[in-house]
């Protein structure tokens, strides 16, 4: 199927144009009534690193393609059908959990601020029936999710208090292990989660926020799953058996999404969709690793060595293709109710051919319909099987909500070294 899948994004892209703006204009026509909802995107922290964390110092309401390295703006996520929206409120894995908790509060006020500067396209979403209700006015519901456990520095009662301030989905690692889970990126110090690792789950079970599991390691992915007795997300994670980075989602994660009813959406990243991409970058980092190894006191060297070497060793592109082949896989493996999009724009340096921008979406569905996805396939994958996840997380808090908040602690003496 992902062959097939392939080869008809191939003819698409030959296909006379009118043919193409045919496929989609049916794919917003269906977005008309299904908001398409991305799992991640990054524009608050490009937001912080280039424009003092202030929304006006760009112009949002016009296409900042050509001016702006940035991938999201209104024209673009209107262009894009894009109909809900999860912001993340990233900040880096390298501050300390004290900094990091202060500075993931200022990134849910930039979101908040974001939505303030253009009342009439966003609206803040808590909820399933708050997207559906905000799209149906013909605005982007606007929501927010943690990408880091550090966030939290360790204390359930932060976890609340990020759920009060809107917070819906919070990843539980970032690219480092943290005190209580393990990252696909860094080494091991838990075999998946600690004791208290499950209590955090628990707890946001009880209050209601979504389990992200992407970043984690394979063991974290297991151990939460278990644990949870809500479906779990994985926000911008594409598939390890299409490309082996330890950021996909292995397939026997994937066939155990049947059991758990959770979804993985589908990111874009090169590194992530592209194995070619990916073995560059790897090649790439153990050269710069090298070089600087062999040329330590001087840094003219290995940059004139790293030149050389990205001179002889062109950089390799993903395409829509790549998407498509990631989307399917997770189809075929977890199942249609079981996928879904979280693209990382604004999040990453680049992105396939095609994909440049939140504009891409229907270019995407088109593909994906021209192989032969139906209506409500592309219905399910755009959104409502998020809305599904979202619900079913919403009952199970309800169902728990004579049950007092934990008050577990993390332990200080055992853990390891």
């Amino acid at each position: 199927m992902i062959r097939s899948c392939l080869l008809a994004v191939s003819m698409l892209a030959l296909a006379a144009p009118a043919v193409a703006q045919d496929g989609e204009a049916r794919v917003r026509e269906i977005l008309r009534t299904t908001p398409l909802i991305d799992g991640h995107n990054d524009l608050p922290w490009a937001l912080r690193q280039g424009y003092g964390n202030d929304p006006h110092a760009v112009d949002l309401a016009t296409n900042l393609d050509a001016s702006t390295a940035l991938h999201t703006d209104i024209p673009r996520l209107r262009a894009g059908g894009v109909g809900g929206q999860f912001w993340s409120v990233y900040v880096p894995a390298v501050l300390t959990p004290t900094e990091a908790a202060r500075e993931t509060f200022e990134q849910i006020d930039t979101v908040r601020r974001i939505v303030a500067a253009h009342p009439e396209t966003f609206e803040l979403a808590t909820t399933a029936d708050d997207v559906e209700r905000i799209h149906g006015a013909g605005k982007i519901a606007s929501l927010m999710g943690i990408e880091g456990g550090y966030s939290i520095d360790d204390s359930l009662g932060l976890l609340r208090e990020f759920h009060q301030a809107g917070v819906r989905y919070m990843t539980l690692t970032h690219s480092k292990t943290t005190s209580w889970a393990d990252s696909a990126t860094d080494a091991p110090k838990w075999g998946g989660l600690s004791p208290f690792g499950e209590d955090v789950v628990r707890e946001m079970n009880r209050i209601g926020m979504m389990v992200d599991l992407s970043h984690v390691s394979e063991e974290t992915m297991v151990d939460a799953m278990r644990v949870s007795e809500a479906p779990v997300i994985f926000s911008h994670s594409s598939a390890r058996a299409v490309t082996a980075h330890p950021r996909n989602v292995p397939d026997s994660v994937l066939r155990a999404m049947e059991d758990d009813g959770g979804v993985v959406m589908v990111t874009f990243v090169p590194g992530f969709i592209s194995e070619a991409v990916r073995r560059w970058n790897a090649d790439r980092a153990a050269e710069a690793a090298r070089l600087l190894a062999l040329s330590p006191g001087d840094p003219a060297a290995v940059t004139a060595g790293t030149a050389a070497w990205d001179a002889a060793h062109p950089q390799p592109t993903a395409g829509i293709a790549d998407v498509v082949a990631h989307i399917q896989h997770v189809r075929d493996v977890a199942g249609i109710d079981h996928v879904g999009l979280g693209g990382d724009f604004d999040g990453v340096t680049s992105l396939p051919t095609g994909v440049e921008g939140v504009d891409a979406y229907p270019r995407i569905l088109a593909a994906l319909m021209a192989a032969g996805w139906t209506e409500g396939d592309i219905r399910k994958l755009a959104g409502e099987n998020v809305l599904r996840v979202m619900r079913a997380v919403e009952a199970v808090a309800a169902s728990k909500a004579d049950e007092r908040p934990s008050l577990a602690v993390i332990a200080t003496a055992g853990a390891p070294e």
